[in-house]
């Protein structure tokens, strides 16, 4: 079992309860992103993973190394759409966990808002990362992990 981070665009919080949890548990992780991205000292079952740049290297890197068991942690919707397919545990940092019975439909309205956004309809775009954001993907992570663990 790992966790892997889609780390350039995780919130700073998220890392943190990972790496926590990570160290707490000596849960090998992973983070994949285009740039390095820092590791406390202390995180003995942490590593970084830096792919090359360009559009979604980092998404392909991920589903290509993630096996059935793992749990991925990202924002990216057809990533996760694909990691679900996949029967990878997936769970966004705002503590959303996908999988097959509400990933299309996610998906669909990422695709959606996506298309306003192309026609420039102004959607608004994402609230800004709060306590109870930091404290619902906390809560839905170590009920993921430990469900994880026990399998």
């Amino acid at each position: 079992m790992k966790i892997w981070i889609d780390a350039d665009a995780a919130p700073r919080d998220v890392k943190d309860v990972v790496f926590r949890a990570a160290n707490r548990m000596s849960v090998d992780t992973v983070l994949v992103a285009n740039q390095r991205i820092g590791i406390p000292a202390n995180a003995e079952t942490v590593s970084m993973v830096t792919v090359r740049e360009g559009a979604d290297v980092a998404d392909r890197y991920i589903v290509m190394h993630s096996e059935p068991g793992d749990l991925v942690i990202t924002a990216d919707i057809p990533l996760a759409a694909l990691l679900v397919e996949k029967k990878v545990d997936v769970i966004d940092p705002r503590g959303e966990a996908y999988d097959r019975s509400n990933i299309a439909s996610r998906l669909s309205m990422r695709d959606f808002m996506d298309d306003l956004r192309g026609a420039g309809v102004v959607t608004g775009g994402s609230r800004p990362y709060a306590d109870r954001d930091k404290k619902a993907f906390a809560n839905t992570f170590d009920r993921l992990l430990n469900r994880l663990l026990k399998n």
